[in-house]
């Protein structure tokens, strides 16, 4: 990693064709740097790091769930988040993703994983996943409306289709 100080901002997508069907998600990572000539605290883009991948069969939310899985697994194994040295803020299209993670999980988890509706919780063993990957991190979950333009949604948008689609992209890795 390029700068061990700072801000990371990740954006996380999925999609799936189908529905359940052909899937893909995706995770841009931006490693984002203080700008010190400026006298408020602002921070510009230092690197940035795409990831992606796919599934023959599976659904939206599994996809949109895997990206913040992906993304926290590749965070960690660099470690700059647990050395405390960094402010981890992920931004996701899905209110699934983030109201689960957020607010619905300590339910489920108090339920025996039984949602509101004394039913089984969907695609348990991923919000088991991504709960014991965020469980210790300082994370900020924020919810980003879908195709409305923001940059960074739209590339992860962008990614996370290509893998459903099987069709080649160009991943950026900034070195």
């Amino acid at each position: 990693m390029k700068n061990s100080a700072g801000k990371i901002k990740i954006y996380t997508d999925g999609a799936a064709r189908g529905n359940p069907g052909p899937a893909g998600w995706a995770v841009i990572i931006l490693y984002l740097q203080n700008d010190s000539k400026l006298k408020v605290e602002s921070y510009k883009v230092d690197q940035v790091i795409e990831l992606g991948g796919r599934s023959d069969h599976a659904t939206n939310n599994q996809m949109e769930l895997t990206g913040a899985i992906e993304a926290l697994k590749y965070i960690l194994k660099v470690d700059c988040v647990r050395q405390g040295l960094t402010q981890l803020e992920i931004f996701s299209d899905s209110k699934y993703v983030i109201l689960g993670i957020t607010k619905w999980i300590f339910n489920w988890q108090k339920n025996n994983w039984k949602n509101a509706a004394k039913k089984p919780v969907l695609n348990k063993e991923l919000w088991q996943d991504l709960y014991e990957l965020a469980k210790d991190l300082k994370i900020k979950w924020h919810y980003v409306e879908g195709h409305s333009g923001d940059k960074w949604n739209e590339r992860a948008d962008e990614i996370a289709t290509s893998f459903a689609d099987n069709m080649a992209i160009d991943l950026r890795k900034d070195k």
